[in-house]
């Protein structure tokens, strides 16, 4: 069980964008190497077959061009995992996530059951395929969505046709919107609309704690359900409340209240909430409102402040820094330092941070960032998802450990950094802070570069517009019907702008990089355990 997701809606971000962000960690012992490619629509299969749910299902014959991170070596299933496509929809799949006896057993996770028996004798069982799962999830839905809401619906459909051998959550953004789905048991499925001025964290466990019926059975202005969840709870008393007119909280309902969760799930919850609203809770000390332990850290809040794509890549790197808890401080012992999981973590194989942005033409709105390996030690760099083909430093990750290939350079980075975290600490900060800050820079230069090839009044990202005065909420400054922006994200000339822009970002990240394990190589090696001089005498 691994992962760790944050959302920020575009009226709690720095800029007005919409922000989905995921750490995809590995199980224990386990590396699955990464890189970040581009799906054209002539490589998007037409049937679809799973690895481990050896199901097969018929895809619509219309995909989009999409980024993703999918494994290197595909013996396994594809685990596309994070991409944003040329829609500018945004997916990241999934969170695996808890549940409970009463629901499992209510509504069964749908396994692959392999054949028994010989063919052709009187007890042969033919095999059963499994549900869907994160293996597939990014190949079946995000291909074919023009929408945050679309993705939601149509991922409930094929939950509800073929069923899931796992629990999982699964987020979804565009300019305007994001929504998160939680599933429940094998077929049913839960998904709430993010508040524009909130923010989510989720770690691990099925995390919605407030769900209005009402709109998810009427409007669904901010709720979304499977069709018959009301009807399901009834038969298998799953609702915990006090009556028919009280709250329903379906984290009570459907998720877990383990030991497990108080030292794997919450403390995550609590250290990334501690660290987005340090002003209005207690968080420390035996007078504490919220501890690591607490089952009722909110799913969502407002931040203190508005959140920068640096507060979220500081946020999904956390290991509980300033307290008694990090295994890398001085605080507390042993058994402190080791309690609970942190958020970034040795096994994770690669996180992105999937950024669209309403104030940038649609050709240029849409950013994935992506950071390989543990991410205390590892930068986070942007790149341009509407392009023929990512650069090969980050797309082409071989079987062979080579510096020429930004996955094991940073799989080396970790390895130095935390061999001596005190030592490559200060060059750490200083080379992840260099390269977001040449990201920054290239983006607002491309947006300029693009900006010069339409409309300026229009497309010109100098004077942004405002959509709510109090909330200063930035506008779409080119607004479309989801069906059209394709016509605008195809556009070759951009293209060709946005992947000039990549290859240049690449190269930066190279040259940096390779520094960065120059500096590390160095500190670490002057800190080796058996280090010896005359001097010693």
């Amino acid at each position: 069980m691994a992962c760790t997701t944050i959302l920020v809606g575009k009226g709690a971000s720095y800029d007005g964008s919409t922000i989905i962000a995921r750490n995809e960690d590995d199980e224990p012992g386990s590396f699955n190497n990464k890189k970040l490619i581009i799906v054209r629509p002539e490589d998007q299969p037409c049937t679809y077959t799973s690895v481990n749910g050896h199901l097969t299902i018929d895809l619509p014959s219309d995909p989009l061009q999409y980024s993703e991170t999918p494994n290197s070596f595909t013996s396994a299933g594809v685990w596309g995992e994070a991409g944003i496509n040329e829609a500018n929809v945004a997916m990241t799949a999934t969170e695996t996530i808890t549940s409970n006896a009463r629901v499992l057993g209510a509504d069964p996770l749908v396994p692959y059951t392999p054949a028994k028996g010989t063919e052709g004798s009187a007890d042969y069982e033919p095999a059963v395929p499994g549900g869907i799962g994160e293996e597939d999830l990014v190949t079946i839905v995000l291909p074919y969505i023009h929408s945050a809401r679309e993705g939601v619906e149509r991922l409930g459909a094929l939950l509800e046709e073929y069923g899931t051998y796992e629990s999982n959550g699964i987020g979804f953004s565009d300019s305007s919107e994001i929504w998160w789905l939680e599933t429940v048991g094998g077929h049913h499925w839960i998904a709430r609309r993010v508040p524009d001025d909130c923010y989510v964290v989720n770690p691990n466990r099925l995390g919605i704690d407030d769900f209005d019926f009402d709109d998810a059975f009427g409007d669904q202005n901010d709720y979304m359900c499977s069709a018959d969840l009301r009807e399901f709870m009834r038969r298998h008393h799953l609702d915990l409340g006090w009556g028919p007119d009280g709250e329903f909280n379906p984290r009570e309902a459907f998720g877990s209240h383990s030991d497990m969760d108080h030292v794997y799930n919450t403390p995550r919850a609590w250290a990334i909430e501690r660290y987005f609203n340090p002003l209005d809770e207690a968080w420390d000390g035996p007078d504490a409102d919220l501890t690591p332990a607490s089952d009722d850290i909110p799913w969502c809040r407002q931040p203190d402040h508005k959140i920068t794509i640096e507060d979220v890549d500081y946020a999904l790197a956390l290991h509980y820094q300033g307290t008694e808890y990090d295994p890398y401080g001085k605080r507390g012992d042993a058994s402190t330092r080791h309690m609970y999981r942190p958020v970034g973590i040795n096994r994770t194989c690669e996180r992105s941070i999937l950024q669209i942005r309403p104030y940038a033409p649609q050709a240029d709105r849409a950013i994935h960032w992506i950071t390989f390996a543990a991410t205390p030690f590892n930068a986070t760099v942007p790149f341009f998802a509407n392009v023929d083909a990512m650069p090969d430093y980050v797309s082409n990750t071989t079987p062979t450990v080579t510096l020429d290939s930004y996955y094991w350079a940073s799989r080396l980075l970790a390895v130095l950094g935390d061999s001596d975290y005190a030592g490559t600490a200060e060059q750490t900060a200083h080379y992840k802070q260099t390269v977001a800050a040449a990201g920054h820079e290239l983006i607002f230069a491309t947006d300029e570069q693009i900006a010069r090839l339409g409309d300026s009044d229009t497309r010109g990202a100098a004077v942004r517009e405002v959509e709510d005065e109090d909330e200063a909420i930035a506008a779409d400054v080119e607004p479309m019907d989801p069906a059209e922006v394709t016509t605008a994200t195809r556009d070759t000339e951009a293209r060709g702008v946005l992947a000039a822009a990549n290859e240049s970002m690449a190269r930066q990240l190279k040259e940096q990089t390779q520094t960065m394990i120059a500096a590390a190589l160095q500190a670490t090696s002057v800190n080796m355990k058996n280090a010896f001089s005359m001097a010693d005498f």
